[in-house]
């Protein structure tokens, strides 16, 4: 077993993955390392990646236009944040900070719509996975609720994500 497929099947959000479906999925996603104090991304930047975070902690940072900057979210592993990528939208809404040494397991938004494309099962089950985790960050964990942010995923993958570069 190579150590990044160690990683992949060490988290929840692929435990309900075959061994088949985490080989289709191992070659899109990458291991990423972040020192305490640096920036995944920055509020504006071009929304490209969604990650996972296997070891460390993450500050999710907002700035509103007529205010100071602010911390939403602090996550740690298991949590999932660069939403902005998997809903198709040109930019990050916030910002991510690393608060200590993290460790990142980050898929495109691109490789989201082509596994999508290419396996739609393994994609299905992937948005379903995503799905379920932005219900539960939303309160909203019954099932009409993880339809609903599936469905968004869904339409975000198929119509809104731009190439990555541009």
């Amino acid at each position: 077993m190579t150590m990044l497929k160690k990683e992949i099947s060490s988290l929840k959000i692929f435990e309900n993955f075959s061994p088949s479906q985490l080989i289709e999925i191992e070659p899109l996603i990458t291991l990423n390392k972040f020192a305490s104090g640096e920036s995944v991304f920055n509020q504006g930047d071009p929304a490209k990646y969604i990650c996972v975070i296997l070891d460390g902690q993450v500050d999710i940072r907002f700035k509103p236009d007529d205010g100071e900057l602010i911390s939403v979210a602090r996550l740690s592993r298991e949590g999932v944040f660069g939403w902005s990528a998997a809903f198709g939208s040109g930019t990050y809404t916030s910002g991510a900070i690393a608060i200590t040494d993290v460790k990142l397991l980050c898929v495109s938004g691109e490789n989201l719509k082509k596994l999508n494309k290419d396996n739609p099962k393994t994609g299905k089950l992937m948005l379903d996975q995503l799905a379920k985790i932005v219900s539960k960050r939303l309160d909203r964990t019954n099932a009409q609720g993880r339809d609903q942010v599936a469905a968004m995923l869904e339409h975000g993958l198929k119509n809104g994500i731009k190439p990555l570069g541009g």
